[in-house]
């Protein structure tokens, strides 16, 4: 309701406003002598005469539209409202209207009488006679048929706005609307009328608004052909109008149809006299746009010919538009633009071409736009560009772009948002562009990495949209990482909807004026200390996993919204919860978002309520500090030494190891149980692979190789029986062997006997309930890259494997534990499931 609103409760004054809309009201209530506003709508008022009024000397608004039955109005019904600057009878049902029923309102200034069901007597008889200060008249939708003005129109030297629209006028001829000749009237609405759409005699007819001059005439959904907007043109011809809205028409032939057609150098020629500035042909179904169409309009600067069927534009189509400086040609057909298409328009700036189906423009087609500042392609069919001229303002939103060319222009603001690109490097392309302020490539699919490009210095990019891509596909490769570096003077940047699970290390660490960042619905669970610049002021981190953020990083921070998280309300969290009822970050989101996950017990509870006394231990330890201290720092300092000795030290250390090991239990050997296997291990591994797991593995296991080495293994050089299918050898080497182990490298994944192997150790496993499968990563394969394969997915997620060691001195303690592996055995088959892996991570 409206009362809400305005503050009021309904059927009620405030000495100022007096609201009474939907009362049931027969007749006016009393109000204060101090009511400026008076709304009485919606009620049941039948009639107003000279007394329905108390004296109301300070009312400016009268509201008593929309009454539920009809009413009428007697003479000088308003008198006693002297100062009444709007009167509003709109929607009402008037059943009679006094001549005189508006006389005694010397200050009107605007009268609405739209929807009333008023004939021609009210501009006929005089109504409006004496109404000195009237501007705006409002009498659309109602029921006149022809304008034939009072001459008391001729004194009303206040009057701009005449709406006329949805009545029922045929026609508007020179002895209508002579009263009004000799005034400026800033808009006149004669919209859908069924205006001129029988013959017309304009030899007796003539121009209707001669001598006047108009800023807006809007004569729009008439439908008028071609042949009307000639013949209306010529008419109209000399009389000064700057803006004329012609929209809703039915010019042109569509697409397929010939029926109609197409506006001609004849259909706007006779307004070539009228100083026309703004031309509105809107929504219509114009298909080609001819030879010099607009050839006499030298003074328009605004054309929309958007919701058309434009498909074609001939050659010097906007011949004769010198002065020109918007055009808008969106919601079209047009497929392809030719160098031809904008011949004629030296002062364009503004060119609209969105929501067309454009997928290939010639490289000459801007260049005549020399004036050319801002370029909307928005919701078109690009899929690539190979030039773009130097303008202000480029929009290419909504395209299917895949890549950015490195060509060299200058722009302030860049729109690429809802594309297809997919490469962080082309993001580095971007970055070169000369005057760029303001870049936007939210939703596109950013989510890979080859970074042929070092980070280049831009010194004016402000504002970076980065939002709803996948950075965290191109992050977690470790390439990227220094793609803000040369930022030095950017303000915002949104980073939200990446999935992002974590911050590269120094990501931000360059953009040193950076106030505004947004982080929200990624998946990061922790934030620390050098995550976020210094100069940042308003941070969102917001639909995040954060379990218990550390105040300290706020505390710098205007602007924090940090609500939607999974807060683990335990004592890890009551800093936090401390820091929130006392900060004066200016805490963004309601309170009641900012709840618990964990534990259960306390799930969906505010932060806010929540009590950290029982977690407050500084009196307990306070005793103990010193002692602690002493006794720590030493077990510290002991540990510390012995911890970098090891991990300096530690491949000499284990062979060390290993040799007291042997001397000590030399006469402890024992001899290996008989086995019913025919090998220890099947070595399974991409034939691309043979060298390196010869000098790595096999030189150092397989005893064929040395007499130290104590496994009897299989691969397939050298065990598989030629000739043999090779999927049986494979059987063969799986179900002979003990243990199956896999050296999962690049080449492993791209060979199909290789996974066919896997296919089959995983089968034995699955048969025998056994551990029989070891999994061994080489290289830098991340657990992405292993997962894209359904027959490895399920193990990796399952069961843990080796990683192959990146440090030298850790090789022998990796061949050790290897072997530990391939030499455990069973509790018993088909009984018990294998023990699981321990993972070996890659040392730094």
């Amino acid at each position: 309701m409206a009362s809400h609103g305005l503050g009021l409760s309904p059927c009620s004054s405030d000495g100022r406003i007096a609201l009474y809309r939907s009362c049931n009201l027969t007749q006016v209530p009393q109000v204060p002598s101090t009511t400026e506003n008076l709304l009485l709508s919606f009620n049941y008022i039948k009639t107003v005469t000279a007394t329905s009024f108390p004296f109301l000397k300070q009312v400016l608004l009268l509201e008593l539209g929309d009454q539920c039955t009809s009413f009428t109005i007697d003479k000088e019904a308003f008198r006693n409202l002297p100062n009444l600057r709007i009167l509003d009878l709109g929607r009402s049902q008037i059943d009679f209207l006094h001549p005189d029923a508006f006389q005694g309102l010397p200050h009107l200034y605007e009268l609405r009488l739209y929807g009333c069901g008023l004939s021609d007597a009210v501009l006929r008889d005089g109504y409006f006679r004496n109404l000195e200060s009237l501007t705006r008249l409002d009498l659309s939708k109602n029921q006149i048929h022809s304008l034939y003005l009072h001459p008391s129109f001729g004194e009303l030297n206040s009057l701009k706005s005449l709406d006329f629209s949805l009545n029922q006028i045929p026609t508007v001829c020179e002895r209508e609307l002579r009263p009004l000749q000799g005034k400026t009237l800033s808009f006149f609405n004669l919209a859908y009328n069924g205006l001129y759409r029988d013959f017309v005699n304009w030899g007796e007819c003539m121009n209707p608004f001669r001598n006047m001059s108009l800023e807006t005439l809007d004569v729009s959904s008439n439908g008028w052909t071609i042949g009307i907007t000639g013949n209306f043109s010529k008419a109209i011809s000399g009389s000064q109008v700057s803006s004329l809205v012609l929209s809703y028409h039915i010019m042109g032939s569509g697409f397929g149809f010939q029926n109609i057609k197409d506006p001609d150098r004849n259909t706007f020629a006779g307004l070539a006299r009228s100083s026309v500035i703004r031309l509105d042909i809107s929504h219509g179904s114009i298909f080609s746009l001819n030879s010099q169409v607009f050839e006499g309009l030298k003074e328009l600067k605004l054309l929309n010919l958007a919701h058309n069927k434009i498909n074609k534009i001939a050659a010097e189509a906007f011949y004769g538009l010198d002065s020109l400086q918007v055009l808008n040609l969106s919601y079209n057909l047009l497929g392809e633009l030719y160098n031809s298409d904008f011949y004629g328009l030296p002062e364009v700036a503004y060119l609209d071409l969105q929501k067309n189906h454009i997928g290939i423009i010639q490289d000459q087609t801007f260049r005549r736009l020399r004036k050319l500042s801002t370029l909307d392609l928005r919701d078109n069919a690009l899929k690539t560009i190979n030039f773009l001229p130097s303008i202000s303002t480029i929009y290419l939103g909504g395209n299917k772009l895949v890549a950015w060319p490195n060509i060299p222009f200058t722009a302030n603001f860049i729109q690429l948002s809802e594309n297809r690109l997919e490469k962080l490097d082309n993001l580095y392309v971007l970055l070169l562009v000369r005057g760029l302020k303001t870049l936007l490539l939210n939703q596109n699919r950013f989510s890979s990495c080859h970074q042929q490009l070092t980070p280049s210095e831009n010194l004016n990019l402000e504002q970076l949209f980065l939002g709803e891509n996948m950075l965290q596909l191109a992050w977690e490769t470790g390439f990227c990482w220094d793609v803000f570096k040369g930022l030095p003077h950017l303000q915002v940047l949104f980073l939200n909807n990446n999935y992002l699970n974590f911050l590269p290390p120094g990501v931000f660490s360059h953009l040193t004026a950076l106030r505004g960042l947004s982080l929200n619905t990624n998946r990061l669970t922790v934030l620390s200390s050098g995550d976020l610049p210094a100069s940042l002021e308003v941070l969102d981190i917001s639909r995040n996993q954060l379990l218990s953020p550390n105040p300290d990083l706020f505390a710098s921070l205007s602007f924090l919204d940090i609500t939607h998280n999974k807060f683990i309300c335990e004592c890890e969290l009551s800093a936090f919860i401390s820091w929130l009822n006392q900060t004066n970050v200016t805490l963004l989101g309601s309170p009641e978002d900012l709840s618990c996950t964990y534990p259960s017990s306390l799930s969906g509870a505010s932060l806010y309520v929540l009590s950290t006394e029982d977690c407050n231990e500084e009196e307990f330890f306070k005793s103990l500090k010193f002692s602690l201290f002493l006794f720590l720092t030493a077990t510290l300092t002991v540990f510390l030494t012995a911890t970098l000795t090891v991990t300096k030290f530690r491949g000499f250390c284990f062979i060390c190891f290993k040799t007291v090991q042997r001397l000590v239990l030399k006469d402890q050997a024992k001899g290996r149980a008989p086995d019913t296997y025919q090998y220890d291990a099947y070595l399974c591994f991409s034939s691309r692979d043979f060298e390196w797991v010869q000098n790595a593995l096999l030189k150092h296991l397989d005893a064929q190789y040395s007499g130290h080495n104590r496994f009897n293994l299989c691969f397939e050089e050298r065990d598989f029986v030629p000739g043999e299918n090779h999927i049986a050898n494979i059987q063969d080497a799986v179900w002979q062997s003990r243990k199956i182990v896999c050296i999962m490298s690049r080449h492993f994944l791209r060979d199909g006997w290789c996974l066919e192997a896997f296919t089959y150790a995983q089968s034995r496993c699955v048969s025998d309930l056994s551990g029989a499968l070891i999994v061994v990563v080489v290289g830098a394969l991340s657990q992405y890259q292993l997962m894209k394969h359904p027959s490895i997915r399920g193990f990796v997620q399952k069961q843990q494997y080796l990683r192959w060691p990146e440090d030298p001195q850790d090789v022998d303690w990796f061949l050790n534990k290897l072997s530990q592996q391939i030499l455990r055995r069973e509790k018993g088959r088909k009984e018990d499931t294998a023990v699981p892996l321990q993972t070996v991570a890659t040392l730094p």
